[in-house]
């Protein structure tokens, strides 16, 4: 692995000097991230951990754990090369789908669903950790569909609709949502071809619209997402709070740790409602700000993104930062109701250990695309003995570098025609009606010999 002591320290790695300013800026901008919802989750929990537990620090304390945790793998998959990455990721893939179908016999069932699974006396959530697996291994595939056999194609087909089958059946519709459309885009940005993209994307809405028909409690969201008034005390009393919350904060806020609906009034204020309780102390300046944070972030990886010159590596932070933004995104639609009420953590704000330490690893791997998207492509050249070693004949006088001797010698190993690359389709419309002979060519012809035959002689 190759990752020294100090380099797993963010603060104290001397390697950081010799990065690109975009990998730098992403790394720095995730800190501010992560340091902004570690403010905010000390306000919205210290309420809740002075009454259930006597210690108001109780979830700070415990996220500044799964921190520790998730820095040690933001440092490792920043410094690790990505083919080494993309080479070890279907451990990880099939060790977390292995645990999401476990999570059905030896799961824990909080709220009606089954998600967790207990480990060593803490517990996991297997479909949060399987995402930066999930963007390494989808890369790789659909980075590489075209060269693979058919029946290749089919089996990952097959493993991802069982890992997305996995994770609904728990059932936990808005995290197989996020996943199946983050496997969409990456297969779009792979160049499959669209027709069989848009039977996915109609296979995957008929998929939600049965969960929601056949999971009572999803269709009551729903429900209460289309008109929480109808219902204010029971389905539709947490989105309430939300927008009382939010508009309770005003242009700037209540201030730092005034707010009032997390008070027990807000339910789940410090995991998928968080931003609500952000939104009343820091008010809509507060959201303003947020919002240029994720801008600037998205568009420096984009940047980022767009100088990786290898397809599966533009892949891989495609996926990632689609899948941070998106997710933070969903959870804010939710918290205005914009979005029906889903579990979707906000990154490096909610509380939660499984998704602090894969929010983590995804943002490693986008400082890590930035840092390979600005190096060229390093062919390590095999040493040879001195015995396999040939020596290379001086270049004859009538301009043949092999000699007139070596005629037969060059004609053994001709040298290697490499594939011009295909052109584009604007550089191919102007190559057809530019080409001499073609129809747009022999109407721009005809049209000077008009002119020609017109002028009046003299």
């Amino acid at each position: 692995m190759n990752v020294g002591l100090r380099q797993l320290i963010p603060f104290f790695d001397p390697s950081v000097q010799t990065w690109s300013l975009e990998a730098r800026l992403l790394r720095w901008l995730t800190f501010l991230w992560l340091f902004v919802g570690l403010v905010v989750l000390f306000s919205a929990s210290y309420h809740s951990g002075l009454v259930e537990s006597n210690d108001g620090l109780f979830y700070f304390k415990r996220q500044l754990l799964w921190i520790g945790m998730g820095l040690v793998g933001f440092q490792a998959f920043s410094h690790l090369p990505l083919q080494r990455s993309l080479s070890f990721a279907w451990i990880g893939f099939f060790g977390c789908l292995l645990m999401i179908f476990a999570t059905h016999f030896l799961g824990v069932t909080e709220m009606g669903a089954t998600r967790r699974i207990e480990i060593a006396g803490f517990q996991l959530q297997p479909s949060e950790l399987m995402k930066p697996f999930l963007i390494l291994q989808s890369a790789q595939v659909f980075g590489n569909w075209f060269r693979m056999k058919l029946k290749i194609r089919l089996i990952w087909l097959a493993i991802f609709a069982c890992l997305l089958l996995g994770i609904l059946i728990q059932p936990n519709l808005s995290t197989t949502a996020l996943c199946g459309i983050s496997l969409w885009l990456v297969a779009l940005a792979a160049g499959l071809p669209y027709f069989q993209l848009s039977g996915v994307a109609i296979g995957g809405m008929l998929a939600a619209l049965t969960s929601i028909s056949r999971n009572d409690y999803q269709r009551r969201r729903v429900m209460s997402f289309l008109n929480p008034w109808t219902d204010p005390m029971q389905d539709g009393y947490q989105l309430i709070q939300s927008l009382l919350a939010i508009g309770s904060g005003g242009l700037w806020g209540k201030g730092f740790g005034m707010s009032s609906q997390k008070l027990a009034y807000l339910p789940i204020h410090n995991t998928d409602f968080i931003f609500s309780v952000y939104a009343e102390e820091f008010g809509l300046a507060g959201c303003l700000l947020l919002m240029i944070l994720l801008s600037a972030y998205g568009f420096i990886a984009f940047r980022a993104i767009n100088r990786t010159a290898d397809p599966v590596y533009r892949l891989v932070g495609l996926g990632a930062i689609v899948l941070m933004l998106l997710q933070a995104l969903i959870n804010i639609g939710v918290s205005i109701g914009a979005l029906p009420t889903t579990g979707l953590p906000f990154p490096f704000f909610s509380y939660g250990g499984s998704s602090m330490i894969a929010s983590l690893a995804i943002a490693g791997l986008i400082v890590r695309v930035a840092r390979e998207g600005t190096q060229g492509q390093v062919i390590p050249i095999k040493p040879q003995s001195p015995a396999n070693l040939k020596s290379v004949p001086e270049p004859a006088s009538d301009g043949n570098f092999f000699g007139a001797e070596n005629n037969a010698t060059a004609t053994q190993s001709p040298p290697r025609q490499l594939k011009p690359p295909k052109p584009s389709l604007l550089a191919r419309l102007f190559d057809w009606t530019t080409k001499p002979g073609s129809k747009m060519a022999r109407k721009r012809q005809a049209a000077k010999n008009r002119r020609r035959n017109s002028r009046p002689p003299g």
